[in-house]
């Protein structure tokens, strides 16, 4: 039997192609712009994601030569917090507002007045933020009424794909977590906050655990994408539960560490537990009955995607000339510096932050800059910001008493040998790559199996597919340089943080 993983992401969707021991049979991503119509903004097309699912459908058909019939599953993960408004005709009616936005801070304290600050820290496990999906809703209510009274459902950037593969509107827990509008403890829409904030639980689709089958293939959907009609869909899970069940983050003491567009540092918990500060966020995981908590830094992999696009222009141009991946000279540029960047810190808040400020007005800042300081530093000093904001995450996790025994490191930033090495050095402790570097797209795979009954828990389809590959060790020589540019980091942002709303 095969099962399919699609990962609708902020960059491109990528599908895969798996057979029952995990074996990754054919890859596929088509890419899409993200608009920023104003400063702090973010959107997209869900008709581009759809668009990019059924391409990669065909392209994993086509590459792998899987007969459709052998595929049993397909399961859904991608980018969080996004709001898809359809109107009873089922057309999309505005632009998705995605997980980076920043615009909702006036929604935020709106929701915050109307269900009570630890009232809603008790139901949704986390405070009132800027990226949440329930912000965004209240966003278009109070600033696009005409749009808000067409709204005749709801649904995150991976439900729009599970509608247009089956004509039905439904989620997952983990990812339902992280609109602001779920019980979390109970895993269920929470009546009381959908009652305060006067949203129509008719608007919003049914909730399954992660592996329950949603629907299936619809006949329309079969001719687009050479499905077989009938094929099932799971529900699925948020980017970052798919992703943890893709990297074995299934049971305690183990933790992921993942560099995409955000960043994320997360850990399982097979009890509910919660900061009572919010500075990280504990969400329903994608393993039926369990939670996770996950720290977040909106601009990862984002931050040094910034800067290739805007400041690595001879970079660009020898991929256009030697077909070399502009980020692995990056790479070699940053190697040249020194640990610390001789003194330049980079804090990667281009978008806001969460982690631990929770402040959707932070900017991002370049620290120290001499003359001494060439594009080698600059590069360094990304890469090691985004490091010291995942490190932001992880000694939260410590406060809150979580066992942390070993670190997976994924995503886009995984690929970089510097990146691991930093982060190993940062963390100090070993940090670990695994046999498959797809991530969310792999997990939903996972989910999709099990969902079929090749396997009868997402444990142990984990056992059997995920294997630890390679490992860096931490270089204890550079503890101290990195402890004291960790405390600069740290010191930063208290400093100007009343600038940034000026």
């Amino acid at each position: 039997m095969y099962f399919i993983g699609i990962d609708v992401g902020t960059s491109g969707t990528k599908t895969i192609l798996i057979d029952s021991k995990g074996k990754i049979l054919a890859s596929a991503t088509f890419e899409y712009p993200l608009y920023q119509p104003q400063i702090g903004w973010a959107e997209q097309n869900p008709e581009d994601w759809w668009d990019a699912s059924v391409k990669g459908i065909k392209a994993v058909l086509e590459k792998s030569k899987v007969d459709p019939k052998e595929v049993k599953a397909v399961g859904l993960t991608g980018q969080m917090h996004g709001l898809v408004l359809l109107d009873k005709n089922y057309n999309v009616i505005r632009p998705s507002i995605i997980w980076c936005d920043q615009r909702t801070a006036k929604e935020c304290d709106e929701i915050t007045e109307k269900v009570g600050k630890e009232k809603l820290v008790e139901i949704t496990a986390n405070p009132a933020l800027t990226g949440f999906t329930a912000s965004k809703i209240l966003w278009v209510r109070n600033n696009e009424p005409q749009n808000y009274e067409k709204v005749y459902k709801i649904l995150l950037p991976k439900d729009y794909i599970r509608f247009k593969l089956t004509g039905e509107f439904a989620t997952d827990v983990s990812d339902a977590s992280g609109m602001q509008l779920l019980d979390i403890k109970n895993r269920c829409w929470s009546d009381e906050v959908l009652e305060k904030l006067e949203i129509d639980k008719g608007l919003l689709g049914k909730v399954y655990e992660s592996p329950e089958v949603t629907g299936k293939v619809s006949g329309q959907a079969s001719e687009l994408t050479g499905l077989c009609e009938g094929t099932l869909v799971v529900a699925g899970g948020g980017d970052q539960a798919a992703g943890a069940v893709g990297n074995g983050i299934v049971k305690t003491g183990v933790i992921s560490s993942t560099i995409g567009s955000s960043g994320v540092v997360f850990a399982h918990l097979d009890e509910f537990k919660i900061d009572p500060q919010g500075r990280v966020h504990t969400f329903c995981h994608a393993v039926p009955g369990k939670w996770h908590v996950m720290g977040v830094t909106q601009g990862a992999g984002l931050s040094l995607k910034w800067f290739r696009d805007n400041f690595a222009h001879i970079e660009k141009a020898a991929f256009e000339f030697i077909d070399k991946d502009p980020y692995i000279l990056m790479d070699q540029e940053a190697e040249l510096a020194n640990p610390g960047a001789d003194g330049l810190v980079f804090l990667p808040y281009l978008m806001g932050e969460r982690t631990p400020i929770l402040d959707p007005y932070a900017k991002g800042i370049f620290f120290g800059i001499t003359a001494k300081h060439t594009r080698r530093e600059f590069i360094r000093a990304v890469m090691e910001g985004v490091v010291f904001s995942l490190k932001n995450c992880l000694d939260i996790l410590y406060e809150m008493g979580i066992e942390v025994k070993e670190v997976r490191v994924s995503g886009g930033g995984a690929k970089s040998k510097l990146w691991r090495q930093m982060q190993a050095d940062i963390f100090e402790m070993d940090v670990w790559t695994l046999n498959s570097k797809e991530g969310p797209a792999f997990g939903a795979a996972i989910l999709a199996a099990v969902g079929a009954g090749e396997y009868q828990k997402v444990e142990e389809a984990c056992d059997t597919m995920i294997q630890k590959v390679d490992n860096c060790s931490p270089n204890e020589k550079l503890f101290e340089i990195y402890r004291k540019t960790y405390k600069l980091y740290n010191s930063i942002y208290p400093r100007v943080k009343d600038l940034f709303n000026m």
